[in-house]
């Protein structure tokens, strides 16, 4: 029986990278975004002939989560990995002078509250199928955050607070689950050239260009699909709550 991987925010960018990459795997892949219909994003996919799916979910909302995992039950009846890539930039950046309550509430509702509580049912799906006695059965979740998550960026500091969450949450569920063996992984992305990067592109290529990051590129979606991959292909499972660094070596300290 296939393995079945959930990628949230997975129609472009980071996430179809990573949908890409345990598609060629072997995994059966459900595609998920914001987007009521997904057909266009899955034609280049099934052409090359993946087994893959769309399933709308807008996490911050807990009817969507709800409806993500029972279509995934009612397509496959089990889920072997979960990616919680979904997440939004604020809409405008701001002073954390500025920062609106509104912004702030709809950053952390999708990044934050959406992340937790996709890990909690997803962690209660698990559990089930864990007693069920599935065949090649060893579920993980991957939470994907941000170097924003300790680096401080005063023009959008509600998107900086939820990566921090990320982070947290992921230790949470790491300690929570290890005891039923579902090891839960940070995946921490860098400068990643993506449509959230591109407005700014500029300003990254001169950074870069500084030396801002050892290795003096722009990070791609591949880069971070490869922490992933890394991630759920067992060898790291006794390294649950451990996070990974695509980012070009920007998490090191140097004088």
């Amino acid at each position: 029986m296939s393995r079945v991987a959930v990628v949230t925010g997975s129609r472009r960018g980071i996430g179809l990278a990573i949908l890409e990459g345990l598609l060629r795997e072997g995994y059966t892949g459900i595609m998920s975004g914001v987007t009521a219909n997904g057909e266009e994003a899955l034609a280049p996919l099934r052409a090359q002939g993946y087994r893959v799916a769309y399933v709308p979910c807008d996490i911050s909302r807990t009817e969507d989560r709800a409806e993500l995992l029972a279509r995934v039950h009612a397509l496959h009846g089990r889920l072997d990995v979960l990616v919680n890539n979904a997440g939004v930039a604020p809409a405008l950046r701001l002073d954390v002078l500025e920062t609106t309550e509104e912004s702030f509430d709809r950053v952390l509702d999708v990044n934050l509250r959406g992340t937790f509580f996709l890990c909690q049912a997803a962690a209660q799906y698990m559990l089930a199928g864990q007693s069920q006695a599935l065949e090649n059965y060893s579920p993980r979740i991957v939470n994907v955050s941000s170097v924003s998550a300790y680096t401080a960026s005063v023009n959008r500091g509600e998107y900086c607070i939820s990566k921090a969450g990320i982070s947290m949450v992921t230790k949470l569920f790491a300690d929570r689950l290890a005891e039923y063996g579902i090891p839960v992984f940070e995946v921490r992305p860098g400068i990643i050239l993506t449509d959230m990067t591109r407005p700014v592109q500029g300003k990254y290529v001169d950074m870069i260009a500084a030396g801002i990051t050892p290795i003096r590129r722009f990070g791609t979606p591949e880069d971070v699909a490869d922490c992933v991959l890394a991630a759920v292909s067992g060898r790291l499972d006794f390294a649950t709550g451990q996070v990974l660094n695509p980012d070009g070596g920007f998490h090191i300290r140097r004088l």
